[in-house]
């Protein structure tokens, strides 16, 4: 069972149990996240992708873990013949889910224990 859900303008495949990486997201009470965007649904292992009808009826819920950042990114531009050259660090902030449980058409798929 696994759904794919969008967010921070990505797409990603969850499953319970499992822990990601989204963009920097803010937790509801007691560290709980919603996620009501979800594009696709598979109930069966190794079944065909289902898109939604109404998009409405899924939802995904995960718990906070943690926020962090990224590794740096050095970002290097440079243009030849005119000694101009720029160096930028970057890290991207993150925030770490644990996805609990999967809800589709009134039936709830959680991670084993």
């Amino acid at each position: 069972m696994y759904a794919v859900i969008r967010t921070g303008g990505k797409q990603y495949r969850v499953a319970p149990g499992d822990v990601v990486k989204i963009e920097k997201a803010a937790a509801g009470d007691k560290g709980a996240i919603e996620f009501s965007e979800v594009l696709a649904v598979s109930r069966d292992a190794g079944s065909e992708n289902k898109s939604l009808a109404k998009p409405s009826s899924a939802k995904v819920v995960g718990t906070v873990l943690g926020d962090g950042r990224g590794d740096k990114i050095l970002v290097f531009h440079y243009k030849r013949k005119k000694q101009y050259k720029k160096l930028q660090g970057h890290r991207q902030d993150y925030t770490q889910v644990r996805i609990d449980s999967i809800e589709v058409d009134g039936n709830t798929y959680k991670a084993a224990k």
